[in-house]
Parts: structure tokens; sequence; C-alpha cells
């Protein structure tokens, strides 16, 4: 078998090799794995590798999709990725209304734990129903492996990591006063509750009252609580006390005006990236330092575009603390240069950055009709106008360092989308992947790369239609 060379390195791995280390198990597990995503990264980027159309798949409902399963039906029926095309990992019973799955998380079996029972290493669908029923189902089986009741008397309705992997939470629906109350003066001093919880085991830490004008008991699932009568936590009816109540206000860690409630922080040293809400600021994006607030040299990140969606910013998943600006004809990657303890300002560079490949000359605004009757145009011709070739969205492949970037291009009225991919580091093109589907702007659209996968999902009016792309060989041609 022939060696794969890695693009980031000079040093050969050859295949058989590899395969048998793994065969014979060896130390350094990370290494083994990052020598297997080199070979799989080698493997997908050879001229006689292609991305085909396995799959496609619509439901009334919306489609979900997380860690190579896809999620149909309110969670109810899941489909595995891992095989050449989908297959039905499980289908839980219809449920009833009240019964139905308002919210679900996924959870990954931890490996640098022991913990008491064998179901609690298993990586488990934590789901919320519509009756305040918080349900962990096995991630391979559906097969039910807890329940816990929350509360008859409040309603809870999502779910959300507070430090993914360890600690989640439940909120309530926000408590607000009906029109006939507002004119009547009556108030509700309680805007809402969270229930958080620890993973893996499944551990009830308490419930916390958002009120508007500290943890009086400890609680444990299944045992008793004075809050509840002696009652046991966690079982119908009585479900959870609120046992954590705030009576002062928190002290403000951080404060920016900002549009649209719009900031994000991240970057090393910290910094955080908001649009001041004034109306001369608008479609500009700055950079500043956490720790003091000093705006960034260069910090202000202006595209410059006459588009009908305005450009996206957002620091790099990848950890690196690089930020990715994304526009309809252009993405920059751009890093902040500074020092933790310097007393100078940092600095933002560009990296590298991405072009469309579309005709930059510019367009005639001044057309002769066959007549020879000369006609001005009253418009310009918008930047993510749907007949040139456009950026729609940028996904983040960590394990094979891979940038993949949704582009679109009209063409004879119907629109059409393909997938660059490149190289994390530098930016550079290493392959262009086509989607067989149209893409019409005007609905919306996920796109997930896990691997060997490219996971498609679009809204059209009130249907949802699913689509996968699989890696395979080339077939020979005889």
């Amino acid at each position: 078998m022939a060696p794969c060379r890695g693009s980031r390195g000079n040093r050969a791995v050859n295949t058989t090799e590899l395969l048998s280390r793994r065969s014979r198990g060896v130390e350094d597990a990370g290494t083994l794995m990052r020598h297997n995503m080199k070979v799989l990264r080698s493997i997908l980027l050879q001229d006689n590798r292609s991305f085909i159309k396995v799959w496609s798949k619509t439901s009334k409902s919306s489609i979900m999709y997380e860690n190579g399963k896809i999620y149909f039906e309110n969670y109810q029926n899941c489909y595995s990725c891992v095989h050449s095309e989908p297959q039905v990992l499980y289908k839980l019973p219809k449920r009833s209304k009240v019964e139905k799955f308002e919210d679900a998380l996924l959870c990954q079996s931890p490996l640098d734990k022991t913990l008491a029972s064998p179901s609690d290493h298993k990586a488990s669908l934590l789901t919320l129903t519509a009756n305040n029923w918080l349900y962990r189902l096995s991630a391979v089986t559906g097969e039910e492996l807890q329940r816990v009741y929350l509360s008859s008397n409040q309603k809870f309705r999502y779910l959300g990591w507070e430090v993914s992997q360890e600690t989640f939470y439940v909120k309530s629906v926000q408590n607000k006063e009906t029109p006939l109350e507002r004119r009547a003066g009556i108030t509700h001093n309680t805007v809402m509750h969270l229930a958080i919880f620890h993973v893996f085991p499944l551990q009830i830490v308490g419930i916390v009252e958002i009120n508007k004008k500290y943890m009086t008991e400890k609680l444990k699932l299944g045992e008793q609580s004075s809050l509840l009568g002696d009652n046991k936590v966690g079982e119908a009816p009585f479900g959870i006390p609120v046992n954590i109540q705030i009576t002062d206000c928190p002290p403000v860690l951080f404060e920016v005006s900002c549009s649209n409630n719009g900031v994000q922080i991240g970057g090393y040293p910290w910094h955080y990236i908001y649009t001041p809400p004034h109306k001369t600021h608008k479609g500009t994006h700055h950079i500043c330092s956490l720790k003091d607030n000093t705006m960034a040299s260069n910090g202000i990140q202006n595209m410059s575009c006459s588009s009908l969606e305005s450009d996206g910013i957002f620091f790099h998943p990848d950890d690196s603390g690089r930020i990715i600006h994304i526009g309809p004809t252009t993405i920059n990657v751009l890093k902040i240069l500074g020092e933790l303890n310097s007393g100078l300002p940092s600095k933002v560079v560009e990296d590298f950055s991405m072009m469309t490949l579309r005709n930059n000359s510019p367009t005639s605004q001044v057309t002769v009709t066959s007549s020879g009757r000369t006609v001005k145009r009253r418009f310009h011709q918008l930047d993510d106008d749907p007949d040139q070739e456009t950026f729609r969205m940028v996904e983040y492949e960590d394990e094979l360092d891979l940038l993949a970037v949704v582009v679109t291009n009209g063409e004879e009225g119907e629109g059409r989308a393909h997938i660059r991919l490149h190289d994390n580091q530098n930016g550079q093109l290493q392959r262009t992947i086509d989607l067989l589907e149209p893409w019409d702007e005007t609905y919306r659209h996920e796109l997930f790369f896990d691997k060997d996968t490219i996971v498609h999902i679009e809204q059209k009016n009130s249907s949802f239609c699913c689509h996968v792309y699989k890696l395979e060989a080339n077939k020979k041609i005889k």
C-alpha cells in the first residue's frame, strides 16, 4: 500500500504501519488518532475520491444532526451516518401532545471517570417533555436509562449547556403578566426558573428562582427533602423544589452598549467583538480588549459591502484565538497580536483571505437596446446577488483541520451551490464538492461536515429536507 503524505508535514505516513500499530495497541493513543486523521485527510483530498449523494429524506418537523446521528420527528427517530448510507438506529413509540419532546441534548460518555452504574457510562440523549419530565435515553438504542420529574409548579421548556458535557440547565418559560393583569396593576416578581444538573452521573445542583426584587438546602435525586415535606426529590408529583434564592443583584462583570445585543468574547489575550448602537457604526465590527476595553489597532473591521444580508464575524472555533469575517465576496481570517501583560494595545492583522471566483469588472450602468435606445440602470447589483458567486457560510472540521466554505452561483435562474475545502492553516484551496440539490437563498440552510460525511439540511416553507453525501472511490470506466 502506498504511503499517504499529510499536507502539513513532509514525513510520509504509511497506512499499513498505522493499522498494524492500532491492532497491537500503542501507549500514545492521541498520537495514533492524529496519524489516523492525517491519513483520512490525505484520502479525502485525493483526485480518485468523490463525495456522492447517497440519501435524502423529508419531514414535516425539524431535522437535527449531531455527532454522526440524524434526528427526525422531535428526536423520536434516529438514523446513524456511520454506514455507506444512513440507517435506522431506533424509532421510539409515538408520544402524545403532553408527552412530546420539547428539547434535547446529546451527552458523550466520559473517559476519565469511573462511575457507579454501567449505564452512567453510556452516551445518552437528554430529552425534556412537555409535561416536565427529564429523560435520559441511550443514544444507541433509545432505551430509557433514567427519568426525573422536574416540577408541577413551573413550565420547563429549554435545555442548554452551562459547561459542555459537564453541567447543563433546564430553563422555564418566562413568567409574563397578561394584559388584564397589567391593567389591574398586578406584577409577578418571579421571572423564570433554572434547574441545574451535573451529568455522568445525573445529579441535581438545584433550582434557581430568577426574581425581580443562597442555597437553602442541598438536594439529591431520589432522597427526601424538607422542602417537599420529606417527599423524595425528582419524583412525581412533587418534582424538585426551589432551593437556591438570589437575594441581591450579582455584581456586573462586564457591560457594553451594542447593537442587537450581539457581543462575542474570545481570542488570546481575551477580546470581544461588538457593533456600537449608533447608525454611523452600522456594518462595522469593533474588536476591543476585555481587560480594559481598549480598541485594538486596526480593530474596526468593515467589509463595505452592499448586500441584503449583513456580513458575519465570529471567533474561530479551533481555539486558535483567530477571527473569521465572512462577506459575500471575501472571507478574512484575522489574528490578534498582543501580549497578556503588555501595556501596548493589541493589533489585528490578516492571517489569510479567501475570494470568490467572480468577474469583478464593474457592470455598465448604461445599456443600449436593439432599437438603439439608451437605457440607464436605476439600481446597482448587490454583492450577494444570487446570479453571482457568493460566500454563504463556513464550517470547520476540527479533526481534519479543514474549512468547508459554501459558495452559491445562479445558473439559468436556479440557485446552485458547491463546497470549497480550504486548509485551515493557510487558506489554500484543497478541493471542490458540488451539491446536487438546488440552493434557494430564501430558505434556511444548515451544513455539517463530519469527516467522510456531509449533511445538508434545508427548510422549505413548512417542510424540511435532509441530504447526505458520503466519501467514495471513483468508479473505473471500462
